[in-house]
C-alpha cells in the first residue's frame, strides 16, 4: 500500500473519530459491559421461560385432546350398545321399549339417544320432543347410511331444541344388514368445554375444539363466547390445513408470533387448536429487559453529559460556527463570514483568515458565474440566424416533452428546410446564402413570438419550430403561416421553379406516451418534411399517426 493511501486512510479515521465520538466511546467502554451482560442474562431467561411454557402447552394440549377422544369413544360405545339391543329385538315396538328400558342416558357427554328409520324419521328417543323429527336432510345421517360406520357431525342447530350441538350416528346395518335404522346421540357441548376447564389460569393460552368447517364446538373457560362461531382466520387456515397423525401435534407460529398447536380427534372431522400468545407469557421478563435497557441509556447519558457540555462550549460550538459559515459560503451565500466576537480567542486567527479568503473567493466566484452564463448563452445560440442552435433546441425539446407528458397535453414540432438551397449558394455565393438564412431566421423568430413557440436552427438550411400545447390542426396552420411568410419575403432564387426562396414544412404532433421519446417526434416531423419535398416542395405536410387504445404509435406519412 502506498504512503499516500495510508495517509488518506488515517485522515478518514480521524474524521470519523471526532471529539463527540471519542467521548461516547470512552463512556461506553466504562459503562456498557456490565449493562450488556445483564441484558444478555435476561434474554437467556426469557428464552428458557418461553421454551418451558411451550413444552407445558404441548403437554396440556395433548391431555385435552386425549380427553376429547375418550368422550367421542364413549359416545361411540353407547351407540354400538344401543345398536346391538335394537338388532336383537324382533319387533319395532318392543325394540324401542327395550332400548329405553335398558339404556338410561345418564352419561354427562350424551344429551339424548334416538332411533331413526332409513327415511330419516325419528320414531324412538329418550327425549319425547325428538320423536317424529325428520333428519334425512342431515349430512351426518346420509353419511352413516353410506359408509355403515360411526359418524360425528359438524356443528349444527337442532330443529327441535334450537340450540347448537353436534350429533353422532351409528347405523344398525353395521351389525345386522336386515335392519336399516340409525342410532343418533346428541353430544353435550358443555361437557366437552368442561373437560378443558383445567386449562384456566394459564396466561396467554386458549384452547378450542373446532369441527371440519372451523366452527368452535368447545373451548377453555376464557374462550367460551366463541362457541358456535368461526375460529379466527389465521389459526383456522392452519388448523384446517394441518392433518397430524393420531396422538401427534402440528405446530407453527402465526404473523402475530403466537404458537399454534393442532391435534386431530380420530373418527371425526374435529380438531383441537391451542393458541399461546408468547407476548403475554413473556410480558414480565420483557418489562425487566426494557428496564435494563432504560437503565443502560440513563447511565450512559449521565456519564457523557458532563463531558459533552464542556466539549460543546469550548471546542464543538466554535468549530460548528466556522463550519456553518463555510457551508453557507459553499452554497452560494458569498456574504457569509465568521462572527469573531462570539468565538474564543484561540479561534480568532482562524476566523480572520477565513473571512479574508471568503472575500477573495466571493469576488472570483461572481466573475466566474458571469463568464459561465455568457458562455452558456453563446453555446446555445446560432450566431448566423440569431436563433437557438441544435443544442439549445434539444434541451428545450426535452423540457417541453416532459411537461406535456406530465399534463397529458399535445406537443407539435415543425421541421423546415429551405428549398434548393445548394443551388442558391451556387448561383449567388455563400455570403448571399448566409444573408438568406439570416432573413429566414428573423421571419421564423417573428412567427415563434406570435404563436408562443420556440424556434431554432437545426443545422445547415434546416430550421425547426416547437409548439407546446398545439394539436395537429393548430400546427398545420402555423406551418402554413411560416411557409407563406417566407414566400412573402420575395427573396429571388433563379434556380428554383418558384423564382423565389421557399421552404418545405413537415409537421408532427402527439401527446407523449410512456414508451415514447422526444426523438420519436423529431423523426416523425423529419419524415413529414421528406414527404413535403417529394410533393414538389413549398408545401406543408402532416405526419400520419396510427391511434390505438395504447399510446400513440407513429406511422410513415403517406
Amino acid at each position: 500500500m502506498s504512503r499516500i493511501a495510508i495517509i488518506r486512510k488515517k485522515a478518514k479515521l480521524r474524521g470519523l473519530l471526532g471529539i463527540r465520538a471519542r467521548l461516547v466511546i470512552l463512556g461506553l467502554i466504562l459503562v456498557c459491559p456490565l449493562m450488556v451482560d445483564r441484558v444478555r442474562l435476561l434474554e437467556h431467561t426469557r428464552a428458557s421461560q418461553l421454551a418451558a411454557v411451550t413444552n407445558n402447552v404441548a403437554t396440556l394440549a395433548q391431555r385435552a385432546a386425549d380427553a376429547q377422544r375418550e368422550v367421542i369413544s364413549s359416545v361411540e360405545a353407547v351407540l354400538k350398545s344401543a345398536a346391538y339391543i335394537h338388532a336383537s329385538a324382533s319387533q319395532i315396538g318392543r325394540s324401542c321399549s327395550i332400548l329405553r328400558a335398558s339404556l338410561r342416558v345418564d352419561l354427562p357427554s350424551v344429551r339424548m339417544l334416538s332411533v331413526a328409520d332409513k327415511n330419516g324419521l325419528v320414531y324412538c328417543s329418550t327425549a319425547s320432543a325428538f320423536v317424529g323429527a325428520q333428519v334425512s336432510d342431515r349430512a351426518y345421517f346420509r353419511r352413516a347410511l353410506e359408509i355403515h360406520d360411526f359418524v360425528v357431525s359438524d356443528f349444527l342447530v337442532g330443529t327441535q331444541s334450537g340450540k347448537g350441538t353436534i350429533l353422532a350416528a351409528y347405523p344398525v346395518s353395521a351389525i345386522d344388514f336386515s335392519e336399516e335404522a340409525v342410532l343418533i346421540a346428541g353430544i353435550n357441548l358443555d361437557w366437552l368445554s368442561d373437560i378443558m376447564s383445567n386449562l384456566a389460569g394459564h396466561a396467554g393460552l386458549s384452547v378450542v375444539m373446532i369441527d371440519g368447517e372451523g366452527t368452535v364446538l368447545a373451548a377453555s373457560p376464557n374462550q367460551r363466547q366463541q362457541i358456535g362461531f368461526k375460529l379466527d382466520q389465521a389459526p383456522l387456515a392452519f388448523a384446517l390445513g394441518a392433518n397430524p397423525p393420531d396422538r401427534e401435534l402440528a405446530t407453527t407460529h402465526d404473523d402475530d408470533d403466537r404458537l399454534l398447536t393442532v391435534s386431530r380427534i380420530p373418527g371425526t372431522n374435529a380438531r383441537l387448536v391451542a393458541t399461546l400468545d408468547e407476548s403475554v407469557v413473556s410480558a414480565a421478563i420483557d418489562q425487566e429487559i426494557f428496564t435494563a435497557y432504560l437503565q443502560l441509556g440513563l447511565v450512559c447519558l449521565m456519564v457523557l453529559l458532563g463531558a459533552l457540555i464542556a466539549a460543546e462550549r469550548l471546542i464543538v460550538k466554535p468549530i460548528s460556527m466556522l463550519t456553518s459559515a463555510a457551508q453557507r459560503f459553499a452554497h452560494g451565500d458569498w456574504a457569509a463570514r465568521a462572527n469573531r466576537t462570539r468565538l474564543p480567542s484561540e479561534f480568532q486567527p482562524l476566523a480572520r483568515a477565513f473571512n479574508a479568503m471568503a472575500a477573495q473567493l466571493g469576488q472570483r466566484e461572481r466573475e466566474l458565474v458571469a463568464t459561465n452564463n455568457n458562455l452558456s448563452r453563446i453555446a446555445s445560440m446560432d450566431l448566423l440566424s440569431g436563433l437557438a442552435n441544435r443544442r439549445g433546441f434539444q434541451a428545450r425539446l426535452d423540457v417541453e416533452w416532459m411537461r406535456a407528458a406530465q399534463h397529458g397535453r399535445p406537443l407539435a414540432l415543425l421541421m423546415l428546410d429551405v428549398d434548393h438551397f445548394k443551388m442558391f449558394n451556387d448561383s449567388y455565393g455563400h455570403p448571399e446564402g448566409d444573408a438568406c438564412l439570416s432573413r429566414v431566421g428573423e421571419a421564423l423568430a417573428a412567427v415563434a413570438d406570435d404563436t408562443g413557440g420556440f424556434a431554432a436552427r437545426y443545422g445547415g438550411e434546416e430550421f425547426c419550430l416547437l409548439l407546446p400545447e398545439a394539436d395537429a390542426a393548430t400546427a398545420m396552420g402555423v406551418g402554413e403561416m411560416v411557409r407563406a411568410t417566407i414566400e412573402r419575403l420575395a427573396l429571388p432564387h433563379r434556380s428554383s421553379v418558384f423564382q423565389r426562396v421557399t421552404i418545405s414544412v413537415g409537421v408532427a404532433a402527439a401527446v407523449p406516451a410512456a414508451d415514447a421519446a422526444p426523438t420519436d417526434l423529431v423523426e416523425a416531423a423529419d419524415a413529414a418534411l421528406y414527404a413535403a419535398k417529394h410533393r414538389g416542395r413549398n408545401t406543408v405536410v402532416e405526419h400520419g399517426f396510427v391511434r390505438t387504445a395504447d399510446p400513440v404509435a407513429m406511422a410513415f406519412a403517406s
